[in-house]
């Protein structure tokens, strides 16, 4: 039983002992088995001492808010460039953004009863001679757009003549992308003129305007504002399109940096509610959280919980990160993110007209009292502390000026704050002073 050795021990003599276990050669291998041991220590304490002194930085929020634009903007700042491959998975992933935008915008102009202002739209542009030079009308194009995007209704001919109508681009097809993906990609470069005359109709600009009710990306208008350019042959996604570009977070996805002389290790998690069982695993001694929620949430719903409002969902979360015991000793950030929309969006959607932040009382439409609105919910969730204002940032994500000034302010807070933990526990480790 045990570790001990099944066959019965042997007795031994002096003749009988190995070179090994005594003898002028046995003290040379016991030298050599502690230099060894030494070695190994040493290891481990320099790979202590490296661990010690990592940052690790954890970023959280709810789904949509931003917190993997923030993940691409350090590897963009501080980072690797971006590979062929990437870049092709991302143009992939853009062109299906677009047909998924399309998509809902196109189901809700049908919902909204727009219809028939499509139609008028189409005969005045016709009797004006204002259409587009492709002779497409609006209609039209919205027509299309629906058979194939969203009914499903084109024939199996004409289906077959859009996939033999396939040319090859740079960005072609990435598996990385999946198969869903580059199913709308291909959609789209087989439909992008009707994209194209729909998005730029009057009909479709009420359509944005009411985009709440269905939770596009917002960021997406501007590729629907650069058709052509991402419909090219010659299409490789720029740096902006590849902030912008979503892709659903749904694992734990990390990269290391290393910054004037520190390593840092940043971690990216899904903010949908089924994701959120995977943050735990990222728990375990992080130096700071950057909690992400997005201002310009305030009057849309969840995607996966209708009822539930976006901006409600965010602070509830933000109250369960901050008062959680794992991060009693963690610098939490607040990103308030998407400041562009939101400046944008509450030109025409009122604060207070939404039932959750119904007691806003500043005026209308003034981005600065909507800001510290919203700043003073975030802290009326801590329970014990305060918050500092210089840990509460109000940002633009896919702005990388903005990023770059954020993400360096964070990152001298964070090493303030670790010097101080640092310092104080010297001093406790200090035996008393003796008077």
């Amino acid at each position: 039983m045990g570790c001990g050795s099944s066959k019965p021990e042997q007795p031994t003599t002096a003749s009988s002992v190995p070179p090994s276990v005594g003898g002028p050669s046995a003290q040379g291998g016991a030298t050599g088995d502690n230099s060894v041991s030494r070695n190994i220590d040493a290891d481990l304490e320099q790979d202590k001492q490296a661990e010690e002194g990592k940052i690790k930085m954890l970023l959280l929020g709810a789904g949509e808010s931003g917190k993997s634009t923030i993940f691409k903007q350090m590897r963009l700042l501080y980072g690797t460039e971006r590979s062929d491959d990437d870049l092709r998975m991302y143009g992939v992933v853009a062109r299906s953004n677009i047909v998924v935008a399309v998509r809902k915008l196109c189901t809700h102009l049908r919902n909204l009863g727009l219809e028939e202002e499509l139609d008028r739209e189409s005969r005045e542009n016709e009797e004006l001679e204002e259409g587009d030079h492709s002779g497409m009308t609006c209609r039209q194009a919205y027509d299309e757009l629906m058979a194939y995007l969203v009914d499903n209704t084109a024939t199996a001919a004409a289906q077959a003549a859009e996939e033999n109508g396939e040319k090859k681009d740079w960005v072609g097809q990435s598996p990385r992308a999946g198969l869903a993906a580059n199913n709308d990609a291909k959609q789209f470069l087989a439909h992008h003129e009707a994209i194209r005359i729909l998005w730029q109709s009057n009909t479709m600009k009420q359509v944005w305007a009411k985009r709440s009710a269905v939770n596009i990306i917002d960021s997406h208008k501007e590729y629907l504002n650069d058709i052509p350019r991402i419909a090219s042959p010659d299409y490789k996604p720029s740096t902006q399109d590849v902030l912008i570009a979503r892709v659903r977070t749904t694992q734990v996805v990390m990269e290391r940096y290393r910054i004037d002389g520190i390593d840092f290790e940043m971690y990216d998690v899904g903010g949908q509610r089924s994701e959120r069982r995977k943050w735990i695993d990222c728990f375990d001694q992080v130096t700071a959280v950057i909690f992400v929620a997005a201002l310009s949430e305030y009057d849309q719903t969840l995607a996966e919980a209708k009822r539930t409002n976006r901006m409600v969902e965010a602070l509830e979360l933000f109250r369960s990160v901050c008062n959680n015991r794992a991060f009693s000793n963690t610098s939490i950030m607040l990103f308030l993110n998407k400041k562009d929309i939101f400046a944008e969006k509450i030109l025409y959607s009122d604060i207070a007209a939404q039932r959750p932040f119904c007691d806003y009382s500043g005026p209308t439409k003034d981005f600065d009292h909507g800001v510290l609105y919203f700043i003073q919910k975030f802290k009326d969730c801590l329970i014990d502390d305060e918050f500092n204002d210089s840990f509460i940032h109000v940002t633009c994500a896919t702005d990388t000026n903005n990023m770059e000034f954020v993400l360096d302010s964070t990152r001298t807070i964070i090493m303030t704050d670790v010097s101080v933990a640092n310092f104080l526990a010297f001093l406790l480790c200090q035996p008393a002073f003796v008077h």
